[in-house]
């Protein structure tokens, strides 16, 4: 039996190899764009639920801040707690039934699904990762005169990228299996190509079996190249504290005129304790 079906996923690659490596490549595209967007969505979306707003901050600032994180948690509930299957079919179908809107790029649709709902997702852990910076950094930036938005730049978000790379990683390797859903508005990608292959040939398992050694395969790829990722924003594990400071000579390196230094009594020019 598994010689047959050897034989079998062999016939499927032979005749439709190319219709197969099309339809990883569309994965492959599609994934990378939107968790890149989605990324940036994230990062947004993170900055500004972590505004400092006090209670003695201008009236206009706090009400459009209640406002904005207002907006920011009713959409990451709505696209975290729906299924991206039907998010596509409401954006694909419901724009033009409620606004006479219609998209004729299935590309277009496709990327702004899987970014916006990839988003939502990132927009929680891009909170959670700044909130979990030591609030000291926040204030020595703020004691040299950095602004909210220069602390986030230059202070926080390199470290808080750092914090939630795993995550940024998990997000991609489900974009890459999550995109499949994306066949209910005609989108070709992997998953697609083995519905159309297996309605040709009517060998459903074998395709299937492809697919699924090929989804494996892909996301085996991106978890080595995370990991070899993670550790090059680490850094070298075989450093070494320097405990002692530099600006100061260690002991037994200072050097004198050879009648001794106007501090050592044996110098000429000692004048003694003042009296």
């Amino acid at each position: 039996m598994f010689t047959q079906l050897l034989s079998d996923i062999g016939g499927l690659w032979e005749k439709y190899g190319t219709v197969y490596l099309t339809g990883i490549a569309n994965t492959l595209i599609l994934a990378i764009t939107a968790t890149l967007i989605g990324c940036i969505i994230g990062f947004f979306c993170g900055i500004l639920q972590t505004i400092p707003c006090g209670p003695n901050e201008n009236i206009v600032k706090r009400v459009l801040l209640k406002l904005i994180r207002i907006i920011i948690r009713a959409y990451v509930e709505i696209f975290r707690g729906t299924p991206m299957i039907l998010q596509a079919v409401f954006i694909y179908y419901g724009m033009p039934y409620f606004f006479g809107v219609s998209f004729k790029d299935i590309w277009t649709v496709s990327i702004i699904v899987v970014s916006v709902n990839t988003g939502a997702y990132m927009a929680e852990s891009v909170r959670g990762g700044i909130m979990s910076i030591d609030p000291g950094q926040f204030e020595g930036a703020k004691a040299i005169g950095m602004n909210h938005w220069q602390t986030m730049l230059y202070v926080i978000l390199p470290q808080t990228l750092r914090n939630i790379m795993p995550q940024i990683g998990n997000n991609y390797i489900i974009n890459v299996k999550d995109t499949s859903v994306m066949f209910i508005i005609g989108f070709s990608d992997f998953f697609a190509v083995h519905k159309m292959v297996s309605g040709a040939v009517f060998k459903y398992f074998p395709s299937a079996f492809l697919e699924m050694f090929g989804y494996l395969c892909l996301t085996l790829l991106a978890s080595f190249l995370l990991r070899k990722f993670e550790k090059k924003l680490a850094g070298k594990s075989n450093y070494e504290l320097v405990n002692a400071d530099q600006l100061v000579m260690a002991a037994g390196t200072y050097s004198y005129p050879a009648d001794g230094s106007p501090f050592d009594e044996t110098s000429k020019d000692y004048k003694g304790e003042a009296k």
